[in-house]
């Protein structure tokens, strides 16, 4: 058995118990294969070990991936988006993790072609707090009423766009050396999901796009619908964080 072969099986074992330890189904929640850096070589390995979502952080390297792999592959864009390569993400990706402003989501609005279907994306906010960090700012929106009238009047524009179908929300959790410190973070972005779901009932909030490889147990435990990993799958074994 390979490296990689180790690496996936445990990755989704881990998956299936975090699932059942919070009493959900462990196919309520989709692994998405982080692979940045990772050569074609490697995804496609990936690919014939199962795996049929991907995501990439840039454009320029997804560009010289994307081909390389059958067109059952879904391709998740998580990175920072830059308003000037918003035109190269939509012949890419079929879904966008990293919506963190409305003026990128008009801007992917705009250059979405029209008679494609609309692009599934999710919004990225801070629910942290932390500056270091992208999207809308969303750590104080149950409390502080400028923040959320801020927050709730970009989105309701966001859901006015015709070309864009939002599918939920997506947040980078912080760097921390013990992942309970993490929870509040995950739990924050359910209850601000659960906000949204009430406050824009129409909408589509199914989807929880948080958790990556030191995190991701915690993250499913909140309710994660995509985990995101990268070291996990690609590098060399890694312990379990909770075996129990």
């Amino acid at each position: 058995m390979t490296c990689l072969e180790r690496n996936l099986s445990s990755v989704q074992e881990r998956i299936a118990t975090a699932a059942r330890r919070a009493g959900r189904a462990p196919d309520e929640v989709t692994l998405v294969a982080v692979t940045k850096t990772q050569p074609p070589g490697v995804i496609r390995a990936a690919y014939d070990l199962g795996l049929r979502h991907f995501g990439e952080n840039r454009v320029g390297e997804a560009e010289e991936k994307v081909g390389d792999l059958p067109a059952d592959v879904t391709w998740h864009m998580i990175g920072h988006i830059q308003s000037r390569k918003a035109n190269r993400i939509v012949p890419l990706f079929q879904m966008v993790h990293s919506v963190d402003s409305l003026k990128i989501a008009q801007r992917l609005d705009r250059v979405h072609p029209e008679a494609n279907p609309a692009l599934p994306v999710l919004l990225e906010v801070n629910v942290s707090g932390e500056e270091s960090k992208y999207g809308f700012a969303a750590s104080r929106w149950d409390s502080d009423e400028a923040q959320r009238e801020a927050l709730f009047t970009a989105i309701e524009e966001i859901l006015s766009l015709p070309k864009l179908q939002v599918q939920g929300l997506m947040t980078m959790a912080p760097i921390v050396t013990d992942v309970e410190a993490a929870r509040p973070v995950f739990g924050r972005l359910r209850q601000l999901r659960d906000g949204l779901a009430r406050a824009f009932p129409p909408g589509n909030w199914h989807h929880l796009s948080m958790g990556m490889t030191d995190d991701f147990e915690v993250a499913i435990e909140e309710g994660a619908t995509l985990v995101r990993l990268g070291r996990a799958i690609f590098a060399p074994d890694l312990p379990a964080w909770r075996t129990s």
